[in-house]
């Protein structure tokens, strides 16, 4: 009985979850705070400038968003085809892809140094905006999965499950395509401006989103002294190896395309092997940290137990960690690189022509950044405590399933 507590409501570890909620409620805080400092004193008190107008908030928003609709993927698979496993967990994978793309809009919000004009965004819409696009798709993303949550968690509404998540996956799809094409479809900047940031969103928000959702998961069981089904664990684990595999697949294909062409040469070089911190954040952050080492963990075989799990677990959080520094990379260090105004020929002037810019992300950036973690974090341990989002799975179903195959 006291087990059955644990995993839904009760007073199990009582003490613990309020701990945890007042650190998620402390990080909060110190981001309302640099919130209004900002508000008050303008952004001259962060690290941007005209030359980086997208900073560190903005790589956790981003990054936040992206896992969102990946994170949905596990309940994709389950009602879209068809995979029981995938569909006890559903209800999970909805409420973290909510959770998730609240923390990364409200960091946006928070960040835009006047939030009142959100009001606008949402009220005036131009067809022409990629931007304008994404708000809309936000906006349906949380209109549709929270209907798909409501079919998933009432019985006599399960005929409508099936088509509201064919209509939750086509519309996450577009969503990260939209959010890679606010980088594709800018033609100005170098380091944008590819056709392969759509796709590629795509099968990263697949990694992060999964990876993110296997970390909750694990804690869950941990939290209510249980152990998750072996079966169940390879094969999300191959899940997890193939998708980070994807995403290294994409990162080369994008860079051997820019070096293809000579007008992206010196992009490749500064991001390649002399961007300096960006350089260093794409080697050991993205390609090491946060995709060779995780499939070293991965396919390594290793004795079924407690450290089968803690290898999975440590892979997904470098996948986590490697996604925002390539987060980093893509956005701040898209930016830096110096802005050809006019291309093929010879410019000179007193505002930075040429010239590689600097961004040192101020301790107020860091608030808002983290503040978008804390708040998702705060909104996934109240919903896992107050609901019924422990997966429930029919064991001894899947043991005959396995017998027959």
């Amino acid at each position: 009985m006291a087990q059955q507590l644990c995993i839904n409501q009760g007073e199990c570890h009582t003490g613990k979850f309020i701990a945890l909620l007042s650190l998620g409620g402390l990080v909060t805080l110190g981001a309302l705070f640099a919130f209004f400092t900002l508000e008050h004193h303008g952004h001259i008190l962060t690290g941007m400038n005209n030359q980086i107008v997208w900073g560190l908030p903005h790589v956790f928003a981003v990054f936040l968003i992206v896992a969102a609709s990946g994170a949905l993927n596990v309940a994709s698979i389950g009602s879209v085809f068809g995979k029981q496993v995938y569909k006890s967990r559903a209800p999970l994978s909805g409420m973290l892809a909510l959770a998730l793309l609240s923390g990364g809009l409200a960091v946006l919000v928070l960040d835009l140094g006047r939030p009142d004009r959100l009001i606008v965004a949402m009220t005036h819409y131009n067809f022409k905006s990629i931007f304008a696009w994404n708000m809309i798709f936000y906006n349906g993303f949380f209109a549709i999965v929270g209907l798909y949550l409501i079919t998933l968690m009432d019985h006599n509404l399960k005929a409508w499950t099936k088509p509201i998540g064919f209509l939750a996956f086509f519309w996450r799809l577009s969503l990260t395509t939209a959010t890679g094409s606010i980088f594709g479809f800018l033609v100005a900047r170098a380091g944008y401006n590819s056709a392969l940031f759509a796709p590629m969103f795509v099968i990263m928000s697949f990694a992060y989103g999964l990876a993110i959702f296997l970390v909750v998961q694990t804690t869950m069981y941990s939290w209510n002294g249980l152990t998750l089904d072996l079966a169940i664990r390879r094969r999300m684990k191959r899940l997890l190896a193939v998708f980070v595999g994807a995403s290294l697949y994409f990162t080369i294909v994008f860079h051997l395309t820019n070096m293809y062409f000579a007008k992206q040469w010196e992009f490749e070089r500064f991001i390649l092997v002399d961007g300096g911190i960006y350089t260093t954040l794409f080697w050991v952050g993205q390609v090491f940290i946060g995709g060779i080492a995780p499939l070293g963990l991965l396919f390594v075989k290793r004795a079924p137990g407690e450290h089968a799990i803690s290898f999975t677990v440590l892979a997904a959080l470098l996948v986590v960690v490697g996604g925002i520094c390539q987060m980093y990379v893509t956005i701040v260090g898209g930016q830096v690189f110096p802005l050809k105004m006019f291309p093929g020929h010879e410019v000179q002037s007193t505002f930075f022509d040429g010239v590689v810019n600097t961004y040192n992300p101020s301790i107020y950036e860091w608030l808002l950044a983290m503040g978008g973690i804390s708040i998702a974090f705060l909104l996934t341990a109240f919903a896992v405590r107050v609901f019924k989002f422990m997966p429930q799975d029919d064991f001894s179903a899947m043991q005959m399933r396995r017998s027959t195959d």
